[in-house]
């Protein structure tokens, strides 16, 4: 199994860009029309993708991430239930970054009968627009992401440099919040009504010095305007530097003095200043359209006029923040365009893809997969995965058979004049539909085929392998009407919001109930590729010694429990594996006497078939929802053992049903105490014979009466908790 291992952004990218830097230059330009979008076109992209989204049929969308798993343990194994699948989608979703996003809107032409596509190549990147949003976002980057998107010439340079920013709805509601609050501290630190500001101490003769110097100069100034009514006066200043520090200005129709080259405590003093000696003076602090603050000294008239001033700030104030936040969406404006329109999302093996976008444009992930597919389903109602489609019809599982069903080679299969030249071939192929692309006012049916993971054509590619699918559904574009929602078409709405949780072993949930789908269409490919699995049935292990096998590993448990116990054991890294039992109760068994095991003393302990599995002393064991709880933490160790150490579930993961309760001697009373310690004594007798007799029997050179020894006492610990 190939290891997967993710790096910090720093590392990356000196890796990366001059892997890119060195390809660049013979890569050849591809003639393919594609808009490619960055922040300086992105505004004008955005106006003309409205129309094009508005009038579509369907947007078909595709993304490029910095990496898929955080650890090789994270990868989809076929021992994942749904539950899990989405724990692990959940952590790439929230740990990886999305640095190309694909837009392609198709729309219906009658009157060419052919589609009308439009790809837009969005490159984006996390940056952080909004100073009070928190930390600078972090994320990783895997090493073979890195790879894969260099060796097709991406350019990091135009990501990172101008790729778009965004917030997510969840971000922007917290940075309105938080701004707001920031401006009413403002405002109140304006008003000088702080006791913090008033109060400050002034022991240092500098601080006396400079407090002084204010003062008068806020003096001369405020008396020379008192002299001349029309704010004509000038104030002289006796040096260049106080000709810098202070400059009269008019600021909302008032008279004012500009305040610059002071350090945050001198602004404070300053404001202590005009608070105790000047009540027709008002210290403001602005924030122009330029992001850039201002702080001021005001001459204001009356009391009234003072309120007056500081609404004016305020409001001031509260639409620049605005227009922060409102700079700072970026690219979820796109996101935001899909949603209102309800358009039909069509994607490529896209529940990862689905993820991410929720991720970083809607809020942060639910915890569990039933809370994600409801909340999906409000913002995007209509999503169709072309892989599900692929497997939807006879005639496309024998057309697909023998091709893989990934997005270039179903591309090829399906879309052979498309993906050649649609006028370069002379080849026929059977129920094969028109596309056309059109980028600004250039429209064309004949070009060369476009780069591979990029996200612009990869969406291209995604809708026309839905186009041609659609057509193999019995589906005819010639009757189809501009008004009717392509969604609800009664051969593909049955295939609508069905998304792969999972190809690994087919794994389909319903975004419209939650619902896991049961069967692939009446196929049983998937039944019949794979094991059944019982997760009831299984214990995870991990630490044990690394020398073992998985072969091993069933030997030891299968001398204990019987030679048909256990029915498979999965690695899912070196330091872990699954078992699993042919019945339930073999879970609670296995974990009792572990647990047993390790809290004797005696001899038993290395006599014991599971002695070399629990060798060392590291072993640990747990259900399936122990395995459940590991996953969902956000810790990434790359040893899952390591991980569970990290999690810190020592506790949890040795629990076991049933559950034995211990209680404290403090509490237990007197003939508890008598009935535990008699317990006690009974089973060390019992242990203790065994012991002899096992000894006794190896020494004779009889070996076959230690399975069933241990075999009895299972049934015995069984037994004991009935």
């Amino acid at each position: 199994m190939k290891r997967l291992y993710p790096i910090t952004l720093s590392r990356a990218l000196s890796r990366a860009l001059s892997s890119s830097s060195s390809t660049s230059s013979s890569a050849q330009s591809t003639a393919f029309p594609l808009k490619h979008v960055t922040k300086g076109n992105f505004e004008s992209a955005l106006a003309e993708l409205r129309r094009h989204v508005a009038a579509a049929d369907f947007v078909a969308i595709d993304l490029e991430m910095s990496g898929v798993t955080s650890a090789p343990w994270r990868e989809s194994f076929e021992f994942d239930r749904s539950d899990v699948r989405y724990l692990k989608v959940k952590d790439s979703a929230e740990k990886f970054a999305v640095v190309q996003f694909g837009v392609c809107p198709f729309r219906w032409d009658s009157s060419k009968l052919s589609f009308i596509a439009h790809p837009h190549n969005f490159y984006v990147f996390p940056r952080q627009e909004v100073p009070i949003d928190g930390p600078s976002y972090e994320f990783l980057w895997q090493t073979t992401s890195i790879e894969f998107l260099a060796k097709y010439q991406f350019d990091f340079n135009a990501c990172i440099r101008e790729g778009i920013s965004y917030l997510s709805r969840g971000q922007e509601e917290e940075a309105l919040r938080r701004l707001s609050m920031a401006y009413e501290d403002e405002l109140s630190d304006t008003w000088c009504n702080l006791k913090e500001v008033r109060d400050i101490p002034i022991n240092r003769m500098a601080d006396v010095l400079f407090s002084e110097r204010v003062k008068n100069t806020f003096s001369e100034w405020r008396d020379g305007l008192l002299r001349d009514r029309n704010g004509g006066s000038q104030l002289q200043l006796n040096s260049n530097d106080s000709k810098q520090q202070f400059q009269t200005v008019f600021f909302k129709m008032r008279p004012a003095l500009s305040l610059a080259g002071f350090t945050s405590h001198q602004f404070r003093l300053i404001q202590m200043v005009i608070n105790k000696h000047f009540k027709d003076l008002s210290f403001v602090r602005a924030n122009g359209d330029d992001l850039c603050s201002q702080h001021l000294v005001v001459y204001t008239e009356s009391k009234d006029d003072r309120g007056m001033l500081m609404k004016e700030v305020k409001d001031e104030n509260c639409r620049v923040a605005e227009m922060k936040i409102q700079a700072a969406i970026g690219f979820r404006h796109v996101i935001d365009l899909l949603s209102a329109e309800k358009k039909l999302i069509v994607g490529h093996n896209c529940f990862l893809d689905i993820a991410h976008v929720y991720s970083k444009f809607v809020g942060p992930l639910p915890s569990a997969a039933e809370e994600f597919v409801s909340s999906v389903n409000k913002y995007f109602p209509h999503i169709v995965d072309t892989k599900i489609l692929l497997n939807a019809n006879h005639v496309l599982q024998q057309r697909m058979k023998k091709s893989s069903t990934s997005l270039s080679s179903a591309f090829a299969l399906l879309c052979p004049q498309i993906a050649v030249s649609s006028k370069s071939t002379g080849l026929t192929f059977q129920q094969c539909v028109q596309v056309e692309v059109q980028v600004d006012d250039m429209r064309s049916s004949n070009w060369n085929s476009g780069a591979k993971h990029e996200a612009g054509y990869d969406a291209f590619m995604t809708g026309c392998i839905f186009v041609q699918a659609c057509s193999y559904l019995g589906i005819d574009f010639k009757l189809h009407s501009p008004s009717e929602n392509l969604a609800h078409n009664e051969k593909l709405c049955k295939h609508v919001n069905h998304l792969y949780l999972s190809w690994i072993n087919g794994d389909i949930i319903d975004l419209s109930t939650g619902n896991k789908v049961a069967e692939l269409f009446g196929t049983n490919y998937f039944k019949k590729k794979y094991l059944n699995i019982l997760f009831e049935n299984i214990v995870l292990i991990w630490g044990f010694p690394s020398k073992l096998k998985a072969r091993e590993i069933r030997e030891c448990v299968s001398k204990v429990f019987g030679p048909t116990s256990v029915t498979s054991v999965y690695h899912l890294d070196e330091t872990a594996v699954f078992v699993q039992f042919s019945k339930p109760e073999f879970v609670s068994d296995f974990l009792l006497l572990k647990e047993t095991l390790e809290k004797s003393d005696g001899p038993i302990s290395v006599l014991h078939p599971l002695a070399k599995l629990l060798e060392g002393g590291n072993t640990h064991a747990g259900n399936y929802e122990t395995y459940k709880e590991i996953c969902s933490s956000p810790i990434s160790k790359v040893l899952f053992a390591n991980q569970a150490e990290a999690v810190g579930s020592k506790r949890k993961r040795e629990a076991m049903e049933p559950k034995i309760a211990v209680e404290s001697k403090e509490h237990s009373s007197f003939w508890e105490e008598n009935a535990v310690n008699n317990s006690t004594k009974s089973s060390e007798k019992s242990k203790q014979g065994k012991v002899h007799n096992a000894k006794k029997d190896m020494l004779g050179g009889n070996y076959e009466i230690i399975d069933s020894l241990y075999a009895a006492e299972v049934n015995q610990i069984r037994t004991n908790n009935l």
